[in-house]
């Protein structure tokens, strides 16, 4: 994968993922999208020598960025984590929020991503958090 490819995964992904979670919310989601990125959200331990890891990001938050911003911060070394799951956060007049929750371990072989075979690469594609009173069909509000 080359890093416009990677970025134009993440915005079929992002579109994905609105549509996702527009069966289980009322809010109204708008395509100008906003992203939260969870960094290292794995046990990284003893991972084979065939993985990069960046140890400073362990604990890392960054907030509120544009695709472009998610892009430089994680294609790096022509590498990207191997899972990172998206799901909607939050709904905004002019913009959508998603967390991305990615994995430590960065790869360029995309055999690797762990959503490869169903053609979104590193991408798992999750519901908005769902509240405790959920119940099956009805629809809430972020």
């Amino acid at each position: 994968m080359t890093k416009p490819e990677f970025h134009n995964l993440l915005h079929e992904v992002s579109v994905k993922a609105m549509r996702f979670a527009e069966h289980f919310i009322t809010d109204k989601l708008v395509s100008d999208f906003r992203y939260n990125v969870i960094l290292n959200a794995s046990f990284d331990q003893d991972i084979p020598g065939k993985f990069k890891v960046f140890p400073e990001d362990e604990g890392g938050l960054v907030l509120d960025l544009t695709e472009e911003k998610v892009v430089e911060l994680l294609w790096r070394e022509n590498k990207c984590p191997v899972w990172i799951d998206i799901n909607v956060l939050k709904s905004g007049k002019r913009s959508t929020t998603f967390n991305l929750l990615c994995a430590g371990r960065y790869s360029d072989d995309e055999n690797e991503f762990y959503y490869h075979k169903q053609g979104t690469g590193p991408f798992g594609i999750k519901s908005p958090k769902l509240p405790a009173n959920f119940e099956d069909g009805k629809k809430f509000k972020l």
